[in-house]
């Protein structure tokens, strides 16, 4: 039944990509779809790698660790930490990642640096909506915050982060998301060996159409692997 449920879903996820991209014409190759599998268990994950899914994230350490060791067989598995991460934790879970999504501080970068053993693909969180609740750097200390991570050899600046209000409208989704999209090319156009700045992740289960509406390279989903009952959305009603 599980199975089922999962191949399903996926179907649907990835039939929506291909119609986003068409209509916005976006090649879908350019498009990462990650399952966030914090809210299942290592079995339910490796179904989903059975699916031929290959980017897993998790925002627990322990639980990315616990994965990543009951997934050791499968290689080709590209793991990413969504969370907020301590600085105390980076030595454990550093170099057990391809991918970290949520740099925010300098105090974080250093550490990071200091840890890793290669260089970590790093995503910049953005606060972009401005809430209070949110973690992130600001749209205004963004560029001046970017050039502070000059310093780290081990950090290269792929692209930059930001997570939707729940609540928003998908007006404000829009305008969320292409701000983001902004912001990437002002970092972008600098042309800065350490911050090619070339990817931007977000969208997740509700808002991942919109997000690839307006430049989204990687997308977050979560419950839209697992839901019995996922709702089948129409991409005329996003775009």
């Amino acid at each position: 039944m599980l199975e089922q449920t999962l191949k399903t879903n996926i179907q649907k996820i990835e039939t929506n990509i291909q119609k986003v991209c068409e209509k916005n014409s976006r090649d879908i190759n350019d498009i990462n779809l990650i399952c966030v599998s914090k809210s299942v268990d290592d079995e339910t994950t490796k179904q989903v790698v059975d699916q031929g899914i290959i980017h897993l994230a998790e925002n627990r350490m322990e639980k990315l660790l616990e994965k990543k060791e009951f997934l050791k067989e499968e290689a080709h598995i590209k793991w990413h930490f969504i969370g907020n991460l301590q600085r105390r934790k980076v030595k454990t879970v550093i170099n057990e990642i391809d991918y970290f999504h949520a740099l925010d501080n300098v105090k974080l970068a250093a550490e990071i640096d200091k840890r890793a053993e290669k260089q970590i693909k790093c995503f910049v969180q953005v606060n972009v909506s401005g809430e209070e609740s949110k973690q992130g750097v600001s749209p205004d200390s963004l560029s001046e915050f970017i050039d502070s991570l000059s310093v780290f050899e081990n950090i290269a600046v792929v692209g930059l982060m930001t997570m939707a209000p729940y609540e928003a409208s998908n007006e404000e989704l829009h305008r969320i998301f292409s701000d983001l999209n902004r912001l990437k090319k002002a970092i972008e156009d600098k042309k800065l060996a350490y911050a090619p700045c070339k990817e931007l992740s977000m969208g997740m289960s509700r808002d991942y159409e919109i997000a690839i509406s307006e430049g989204a390279t990687f997308v977050r989903v979560g419950s839209g692997f697992f839901d019995d009952d996922e709702k089948e959305v129409g991409t005329d009603e996003f775009i």
